[in-house]
């Protein structure tokens, strides 16, 4: 494995080795709407030590450990995982984020490393991932966990481009907050905004992760054996 693991996609290490998604967090390789790109290509874009990564990711697929493979799972149980993990965990952090990001903006508004914007950017981002929320769960997941693979292909491409613009609304954010780096000296509020920022980050990641390169995936290799079939 430890040879072809530069060839293959972010994407697809992301799925089948467990704990990969932490050493891209680490090295900042976008694996949820940059999933497609082999891990030679991200490393080359960023300028990264591929061998360090690589070695990393070695380690990692040697390890007894296994997660759950959720690409042998079926779709109704994914979706549910889906759901429960992350799209009841978003409604519960950025209303706590939003509040955090007004406390630190108003009290710190004339430090030069005060996130300014953030509290808005937020507010949009929820915004959007509400309404993208709210749709897979009445429409797309409901089509996905009956088999109706086929008509699910419209869809799903209008939600991988909604998976696009989250991803730039998180750019935005770490943009805004020095790649989500506390400051020194700063307060409670500011370190828990932070921490927050981080945790919110890696499962929204991992959550797209799960839709665009396990479940959409699935459903257009069934999609299209029931074509050919």
């Amino acid at each position: 494995m430890n040879k072809n693991l530069p060839d293959q996609t972010l994407g697809t290490l992301a799925s089948a080795v467990p704990g990969a998604t932490r050493v891209f967090h680490e090295f900042q390789l976008d694996f949820c709407c940059g999933g497609d790109k082999t891990l030679a290509e991200a490393v080359a874009q960023q300028g990264l030590d591929l061998d360090r990564i690589v070695a990393a990711l070695a380690k990692l697929s040697e390890d007894p450990a296994v997660g759950i493979d959720w690409r042998q799972a079926r779709p109704g149980e994914l979706v549910a995982h889906i759901v429960a993990r992350f799209h009841e965990r978003h409604r519960v952090q950025l209303p706590e984020l939003i509040r955090l990001a007004r406390r630190v903006e108003h009290v710190h508004a004339g430090r030069p490393a005060c996130p300014s914007g953030l509290a808005e950017a937020l507010e949009g981002l929820q915004q959007e991932l509400e309404s993208h929320m709210m749709k897979e769960e009445q429409m797309l997941f409901p089509m996905l966990a009956n088999g109706m693979n086929g008509p699910a292909q419209g869809p799903i491409s209008v939600m991988r481009f909604e998976h696009e613009q989250h991803g730039n609304a998180l750019a935005n954010i770490q943009r805004l907050t020095n790649n989500i780096t506390t400051p020194v000296n700063a307060c409670n509020t500011w370190r828990a905004l932070y921490g927050g920022l981080n945790a919110f980050k890696e499962d929204l990641m991992q959550h797209i992760h799960l839709e665009n390169n396990v479940l959409f995936v699935n459903a257009s290799i069934a999609a299209e054996g029931a074509h050919h079939g």
